[in-house]
């Protein structure tokens, strides 16, 4: 599928931080350089540029679809939320007090009634629910909503990673029982583990959040965490089981199949546009943006090398190089005002994840030169049979970062049993691991000592707490905990 180019050139625009050394600048430089995103009049809040655009549209159409076939069915709710309906619920509004944002006039006059700009939309749907569900027939009632939310956080902003506006998804499950809510959790982390390898080739840690850390609301949460270049963590998607909380304040109630009113159980869950900036946080090199190829708005651009003789072939025989992949998203540049070692240069900074270079040779021989981002390699290819060589290159260009961030993931993830062994790996970066008794002082003692919180307990190390000893009480351990400093 042949694309529009818009590649945002801008003249005197490069990467002049290094990532191994200026982490900070250097992401920000790769975002705003390649044209990914851009600042906006509004602190903390950005613009989504169509490279960026695409990959969000990329990564929600395949959650979507996933969704859709587990029996998900999408809607959509009002973005402002009545005071009294925010605080219908103590502890989730707690949770957020401090980034609501308000609208209190429209126009000249001042509103009656204070309205929350949507910071989640519990609060908003469920009234709805509560009109909508009667009895044990109307359940399991699972909605989503592909929507943004305003958080007006007061800490450090870093684009993409910790924004004022962002867009997400929002599902709200309600079940008839506890049981048959929590058999949710792990189709709709498979959902996002799934995406999140064959879209964005970043690999995660799924567990469940401690208490001290779970989702406001939630009587547990499960998250998916990020293991980021410059050694803090990220929380990525996540699942959170509500239990009663919110069918109690919302008096979400049904009848049973006894004839008895009682109360539903529910969940909730999302994935955001976080995962932009974890996907160029984790890929992207000196160079610029590297793309995974399953979200790039350009898969392949095709740069032609000629002279003013031998223009008009060349750009024809690339033009037969374009028509014959063109179930790829491919560009061919012929624009002359720049020389190709300037759009060599020009798609290595967006991430564009093959470049094909054509000159004379190329149009003789009836073949292409192909170049990858990910690791700068060139290979001859001949056109017949182009379109699935360029296929199956594509694949093993996401297989080959996801490979790259799964093993840095693991050469940085390490398990200590002491405090003192605790504190010194956290100086290093990534994840510690540490069995813990379970008691939140001891968890609060961790972040007290050593500036770091738990991220989570991960699935696959909870066999290791067994015969084990909590790193701060000597208690026997319950869980073991991933320690991390995080953004």
């Amino acid at each position: 599928m042949a694309t529009e180019s818009n590649t945002g050139r801008e003249k005197g625009l490069g990467i002049t931080a290094k990532k191994e050394t200026d982490f900070s600048e250097w992401y920000t430089q790769v975002l705003t350089s390649s044209g990914f995103i851009d600042y906006s009049d509004v602190s903390g809040a950005i613009v989504l540029r169509p490279d960026s655009y695409f990959a969000w549209e990329s990564v929600q159409r395949a959650v979507d679809a996933l969704f859709k076939r587990d029996g998900i069915q999408n809607a959509c709710f009002p973005s402002l939320i009545p005071e009294k309906l925010l605080n219908k619920e103590e502890e989730h509004i707690a949770g957020f007090s401090a980034e609501v944002a308000w609208v209190t006039e429209a126009g000249s006059s001042k509103l009656e009634e204070r309205l929350a700009v949507r910071p989640t939309s519990e609060t908003i749907m469920y009234p709805s629910y509560a009109k909508w569900i009667r009895s044990w027939r109307d359940l399991p009632m699972r909605l989503n909503q592909w929507n943004n939310v305003v958080r007006w956080e007061f800490k450090h902003a870093v684009p993409l990673l910790r924004t004022r506006e962002f867009l997400w998804n929002e599902g709200h499950s309600v079940f008839a029982t506890q049981q048959e809510a929590d058999a949710e959790r792990d189709a709709i982390l498979g959902i996002y583990v799934r995406v999140l390898k064959d879209y964005m080739a970043l690999p995660c840690v799924p567990g469940r959040k401690t208490d001290s850390e779970k989702f406001a609301g939630a009587v547990a949460s499960y998250s998916l965490e990020h293991l980021l270049p410059s050694g803090k963590v990220i929380q990525g998607p996540a699942w959170h089981s509500d239990g009663q909380n919110f069918s109690k304040a919302f008096d979400i109630t049904f009848l049973n199949k006894a004839g008895a009113r009682e109360y539903a159980y529910q969940n909730t869950y999302a994935i955001s546009t976080r995962e932009l900036g974890v996907m160029v946080a984790t890929h992207s090199d000196n160079k610029g943006l590297v793309m995974p190829p399953f979200v790039s708005r350009i898969q392949v651009a095709i740069v032609p090398i000629y002279g003013s003789a031998d223009r008009d072939s060349i750009s024809s025989y690339a033009k037969s190089v374009e028509d014959s992949i063109k179930r790829l998203r491919v560009h061919t540049d012929l624009d002359d005002a720049y020389s190709p070692g300037w759009k060599f240069n020009q798609y290595e900074l967006m991430g564009v994840p093959i470049r094909l270079e054509i000159g004379r040779r190329e149009a003789e021989g009836h073949s292409v030169t192909v170049v990858r981002r990910d690791t700068g390699t060139k290979a001859k290819m001949s056109l017949e049979g182009l379109e699935g060589a360029l296929t199956e290159t594509l694949v093993s260009i996401n297989d080959n970062l996801y490979a790259r961030a799964l093993s840095f993931m693991d050469a940085n993830t390490r398990f200590v049993e002491s405090m003192d062994s605790l504190a010194k790996s956290l100086e290093s970066g990534g994840f510690v691991q540490a069995p813990w008794c379970g008691d939140a002082a001891c968890e609060a003692v961790v972040k007290e000592k050593t500036g770091a919180k738990s991220t989570n307990m991960p699935f696959s190390a909870q066999g290791r707490a067994g015969g084990k000893k909590c790193v701060v009480c000597g208690k026997d351990a319950r869980h073991v905990v991933n320690f991390a400093r995080s953004y």
